[in-house]
């Protein structure tokens, strides 16, 4: 979804070979600079002259890069499905002109928009491939959006004229909690410039929040285990990840809170120690089906006597849901009915 804009053939070239990219940049950088000084090019370039949005500038802090939009950005690439549901969620299906690496099936009332925002990549996409849709802005929903030994580092990408931003769930700095989403949603809403949209959302997902939350509100706390993938050890959710947050709400304590990251492996003779009543399966796609790990943690002697394994007590969640985005308030709302189905009958 190209925007139209008749473009020198400098600009086209570039596309194809990133270094005459940077150059382009540059290069239109010094001719604006040369350029302004008179009334007459003024009125030859007419948007050098034009009064800033409304609202702008713009700065953020955004996982120690500081960035300042002069105006909202209009053509956005986002790697990972969490940062393209949130634009899609806000409103702003117009200004993203790429997507890469779907985890799970999209939102039901996103997936028409969905499919219409073209997919660079089944993973994270080269740099250059990145550079093929002419974005201004890349947002990444993992750390590895922006991973400097595949060339796609935010430096990379600034050199070349391209601002990043980073989900905040990967910033490494403390426990993530659904103040975070919130927090996530205003300040995408407020580089968008879409300040409105981003408030009634929030609203919306504290709503949900609070309503599934009141329904377990007494109910004993039951330990959980996270099983996201892996037979020689299990790879789980940590204490920094979302997922902890949104297991506390429903009701429930993440049994590897105390694990010091958002993902991590654990061993097995781990998980049978701290004996979880209850197993939250991620399910995303390019992985094992739900029910191949299931049949995997079913068919493991050493966990027999496990109370979740023993009791085939398992909840399903889209990796999607429990991530930094929009989806993680229907989450709190299926963990709940997992956790305690006597709450809902």
């Amino acid at each position: 979804m190209y925007d139209g804009v008749s473009r020198p053939p400098l600009f086209t070239l570039a596309r194809r070979h990133p270094a005459l990219r940077v150059a382009a940049v540059a290069l239109a950088a010094a001719l604006l600079t040369t350029g302004c000084g008179s009334s007459q090019n003024t009125a030859e370039h007419p948007k050098a002259a034009a009064a800033p949005a409304e609202g702008f500038p713009v700065t953020v802090d955004n996982c120690g890069v500081r960035t300042t939009y002069d105006k909202p950005p209009s053509r956005v690439v986002t790697i990972h499905q969490h940062p393209a549901e949130l634009l899609l969620a806000l409103g702003l299906k117009d200004r993203m002109v790429g997507t890469a690496f779907p985890d799970s099936a999209v939102l039901p009332e996103l997936a028409e928009d969905f499919e219409t925002i073209p997919e660079l990549a089944k993973r994270e996409p080269s740099f250059e491939t990145v550079l093929e849709a002419e974005p201004d802005l890349v947002y990444g929903g993992y750390g590895s959006a922006f991973a400097e030994n595949e060339g796609r580092s935010r430096k990379a990408f600034a050199d070349a004229g391209i601002d990043t931003y980073l989900n905040r769930e990967y910033c490494g700095k403390k426990q993530v909690t659904m103040k975070d989403t919130y927090a996530e949603i205003r300040t995408v809403g407020k580089i968008f410039g879409v300040s409105g949209r981003a408030d009634k959302l929030v609203a919306d997902l504290q709503r949900r929040v609070a309503e599934a939350a009141a329904d377990v509100e007494g109910e004993s706390e039951v330990p959980v285990f996270v099983y996201d993938s892996g037979d020689k050890a299990a790879f789980t959710a940590g204490g920094k990840g979302l997922g902890t947050e949104l297991i506390r709400l429903a009701g429930g304590r993440n049994v590897f809170a105390d694990l010091d990251d958002v993902f991590g492996d654990v061993s097995w003779e781990q998980v049978v120690e701290r004996r979880p009543e209850v197993i939250a399966v991620y399910d995303y796609a390019g992985a094992d089906s739900v029910a191949q790990k299931k049949e995997f943690l079913l068919s493991q002697p050493a966990l027999a006597d496990v109370p979740a394994v023993r009791n085939k007590r398992f909840v399903v969640l889209p990796l999607t849901a429990t991530l930094v985005g929009i989806r993680s308030a229907y989450a709190v709302e299926d963990l709940a009915r997992g956790l305690h189905p006597e709450s809902f009958k």
